[in-house]
């Protein structure tokens, strides 16, 4: 694959791709393996299969990456304008705005829900959000506050991409901006207080900084391995991701039952580990994210975190085009991942304040 792909390109990769991956996985997240091979055949799901009445249905993973990109927006239109701003605060009330979209309340949300994302009716249908995120952001009182909760669930680090692609890392890829992986972390934490989440979250964020910047995913994996080394309590994320990467050059068969050996992805090490397998054993786009979603699991998490790996990787134009026509919000997505480069790179202007109020 190239490596002549400009920023945005692998922006849009990284948010169309996890989308389309979890538009994959969709269908086949409640179902266990034999069950994936009984509907569709041996071979498992190859192409987009309805779900919640459609082809192509984003989830719950889509919606809060979409919110949480648009929480780093706002916050850097409110720092532009205000010189003052604490970014995972403002995702907070990004991913409480989300859950508004729900049909649920937070007492930290004190009034109706503003700025042009929360607008686009689709993003208000239910997609069998993640019990850990509802109770934690129903229970937000002040933006900004950990959960309190123990909880490891993917919840947190299937969202957590847009940090990687906010945040300006140092140009040398051997050298981590600790400003990825603290903000990650902080914003891992508003939903889930497992310290597995938040390594795992601070991991992937890193990695997708890095991958931005043209490093190798071996490069970018072992530099992210290095500063979950320097953390406290690693010890679980580093053993999930030691057997990911030994499966994976070591020749294993790229299989749904190698995968289901290193778990199911419903907690954020499990997840982390299926995504570096199958993005290190990926031949293309589509053989990357067909392996991340046949296994009896997290199907469209595993599936959105290869995707928005390989995404970020190789950009949006290997993703085949048949997948993105049927894709859901296609046009959102896109918009999102423009806007989050664009105030990344430069000063937001005023015209920005109407549609990512910066208050």
């Amino acid at each position: 694959m190239t490596t002549d792909v400009s920023i945005l390109d692998r922006a849009r990769g990284c948010l169309l791709g996890g989308a389309v991956g979890d538009a994959l996985g969709a269908p086949v997240e409640f179902l266990s393996l034999s069950e994936i091979r009984n509907r569709f055949g041996q071979a498992g799901l190859e192409e987009f299969a309805p779900a919640y009445g459609r082809i192509g249905a984003i989830t719950d993973d889509t919606q809060m990456t979409l919110f949480a990109a648009e929480g780093l927006i706002r916050a850097q239109v409110r720092y532009a304008g205000r010189g003052i701003c604490h970014p995972p605060s403002v995702i907070h009330h990004a991913l409480v705005r989300w859950l508004y979209t729900q049909g649920e309340r937070s007492v930290a949300l004190q009034q109706k829900p503003d700025g042009w994302l929360v607008e686009q009716q689709a993003l208000w249908a239910r997609r069998a959000p993640g019990a850990t995120c509802l109770s934690a952001l129903r229970a937000t009182t002040q933006f900004g506050e950990p959960a309190g909760n123990d909880s490891k669930g993917c919840g947190a680090i299937m969202r957590i991409s847009p940090i990687g692609l906010f945040v300006k890392i140092n140009d040398e890829h051997s050298q981590p901006n600790p400003a990825v992986c603290e903000m990650a972390c902080e914003s891992a934490r508003s939903t889930h207080g497992h310290i597995d989440s938040t390594l795992s979250s601070g991991f992937f964020a890193l990695l997708i900084a890095l991958l931005l910047r043209r490093s190798s995913l071996s490069d970018a994996i072992a530099t992210s391995r290095r500063w979950v080394e320097a953390q406290e309590g690693s010890a679980g994320v580093l053993a999930a991701v030691a057997q990911a990467t030994h499966l994976a050059r070591a020749g294993a068969a790229a299989t749904p039952e190698i995968i289901e050996g290193l778990g199911q992805g419903w907690v954020a090490e499990e997840a982390l580990a299926i995504s570096l397998f199958c993005a290190l054993r990926a031949k293309s786009f589509e053989y990357g994210v067909r392996l991340a979603v046949n296994h009896g699991g997290d199907s469209d998490s595993t599936g959105s975190l290869t995707g928005q790996l390989l995404g970020t990787m190789w950009g949006a134009s290997v993703i085949p085009s048949r997948w993105l026509q049927q894709l859901e919000l296609r046009e959102v997505i896109e918009e999102i991942a423009r806007d989050l480069v664009s105030v990344a790179e430069d000063c937001p202007s005023e015209e920005l304040w109407p549609r990512y109020p910066g208050w």
